[in-house]
C-alpha cells in the first residue's frame, strides 16, 4: 500500500536500504540537517509502531502499565511515557494521544511485536481492553525545524497557540484525515502526522511542496544522537531504569501503583540513580560497548555513536559520581568529553 509513497519519494532522490522499506537518504543530507536546525525538514516515520488501545478500560491499562499519568489525559492531549519491568527496566519510550474512543501509542520501530504480547499478557479476564496493530494501516511523517509552524499555515492548518507538546487534532488533508501533534519526536520544534496509508503518498507530496526538506534515516540517527534520544537495543535496554536514561519528564511520581513504581520510587527518595545517559564528545570514532575511562578507572560506556566529519558523537552511560557535563575522559586511549544533550533531563 506505500508503492505510490515509495514513488513519490523516488522522485525527491530517496535512496532505500536494502532491508528497509524507508529512505536512509535523500542524497542531500548536509541540507536535510541544516533544515531540521534552522528551516524545516520533513522524515519518513511509517518505520514506527503504532498500537491502538481500544474499549472502556483503556486509559486505566495503559496508566498501570508505563511511568506517565495517563488517567489525567483527556481527549485532545498527549504525552511520552516509558514501558518498563516489574524491576523498572525499560522496554520503550512511547508517544500516547489520546483520541475520543481509543489511545493512539507509536513505539520504536524494533518494539511493535514486543509491546503487543507485553500487553496482551497484563490483559485479565474482565479487563475491558482490546490492542491491535494499526502500523500497516497508516503512515507517519515528522515534521522538524523551527519553521516546521509555517509549512502548516501553508496548508491551511494551525494549531492553538497555547497547546502544549503532545496535543493533536485531525483535520482533513490531501485525500484523507491526518491526526496532528506537537511534537517532532525530537528536541527540536516540530509536529508528527499520521493519516491513513492511502493519503500518504498526497500528504508527502504536499508537505515537500510547502517547503520541507525531505530527510532520510542518516539524518535522523544523526540527530538523535546529538539530541540524546534514547532508542531500544542501545540505550533503552533491560540493563537501565528510565531515570538512568534521563527520562524523568516521562515518569509521574505522584500518580500512584503501577509497574515498577516502587523501584523508581525508591530511586527517587533515596537519590540511588547510580548512574546518567549523557552526550559524548570523542576525537576517534568507536564502537557502542566501549569503555569510558577516567583515569584507571571505567565509569561508563558507550551506547551509540554518529560519525559527523571529524567530530564522532555519542551516547554513554556514565557512573553519578564520576561527574557530568564538563567531565574529561578517555575513550579506546584517546580524549572524549561529557556534554549535554537536549531531549533529556535528570531531575523533576
Amino acid at each position: 500500500m506505500l508503492e505510490r509513497l515509495r514513488q513519490a519519494q523516488s522522485e525527491s532522490g530517496a535512496i532505500f536500504d536494502a532491508d528497509s522499506s524507508v529512505p536512509v537518504s535523500f542524497g542531500n543530507d548536509a541540507i536535510a540537517l541544516e533544515a531540521a536546525r534552522s528551516g524545516v525538514a520533513v522524515c519518513d516515520r511509517s518505520h514506527w509502531g503504532r498500537l491502538q488501545i481500544c474499549d472502556s478500560d483503556r486509559q486505566n491499562f495503559l496508566h498501570n502499565q508505563t511511568t506517565n499519568d495517563i488517567k489525567s489525559l483527556k481527549p485532545g492531549q498527549g504525552c511520552d511515557t516509558v514501558f518498563v519491568t516489574s524491576t523498572a527496566r525499560t522496554l520503550d519510550l512511547v508517544t500516547v494521544y489520546v483520541l475520543a474512543d481509543s489511545l493512539l501509542v507509536v513505539v520504536s520501530p524494533n518494539r511493535r511485536q514486543k509491546l503487543l504480547q507485553w500487553c496482551d499478557r497484563y490483559i485479565f479476564f474482565g479487563d475491558r481492553v482490546a490492542v491491535k496493530d494499526s502500523t500497516d494501516q497508516t503512515a507517519m511523517f515528522s515534521l522538524l525545524g523551527p519553521r516546521s509552524t509555517e509549512v502548516l499555515g501553508k496548508l491551511g492548518l494551525e494549531l492553538p497557540p497555547e497547546a502544549v507538546y503532545g496535543a493533536h487534532q485531525s483535520v482533513s488533508l490531501g485525500d484523507g484525515p491526518v491526526q496532528v501533534a506537537i511534537g517532532s519526536g525530537l528536541a527540536v520544534p516540530g509536529y508528527t502526522l499520521i493519516t491513513p496509508v492511502e493519503n500518504a503518498a498526497t500528504l508527502w507530496q504536499l508537505l515537500v511542496g510547502a517547503g520541507a526538506t525531505p530527510l532520510g534515516e542518516q539524518v535522523w540517527e544523526q540527530l538523535r544522537i546529538e539530541q540524546g534520544r534514547p532508542m531500544p537495543d542501545h540505550e533503552l535496554t533491560e540493563d537501565y531504569n528510565p531515570l538512568e536514561a534521563g527520562l524523568w519528564q516521562s515518569v509521574s511520581f505522584n500518580k500512584g501503583c503501577y509497574i515498577g513504581q516502587e523501584t523508581i520510587a525508591r530511586l527517587d527518595t533515596y537519590k540511588g540513580v547510580k548512574q546518567r545517559l549523557l552526550g559524548l564528545r570523542l576525537s576517534v570514532p568507536v564502537v557502542p560497548g566501549t569503555p569510558v575511562v577516567l583515569g584507571e578507572e571505567k565509569i561508563g560506556v558507550v551506547t551509540s555513536l554518529h560519525q559527523n566529519g571529524s567530530q564522532p558523537l555519542g551516547l554513554a552511560y556514565i557512573r553519578t559520581k564520576a561527574g557530568g557535563v564538563g567531565l574529561q575522559v578517555e575513550v579506546d586511549g584517546h580524549p572524549a568529553e561529557v556534554v549535554e544533550v537536549p531531549f533529556l533531563t535528570h531531575q523533576q
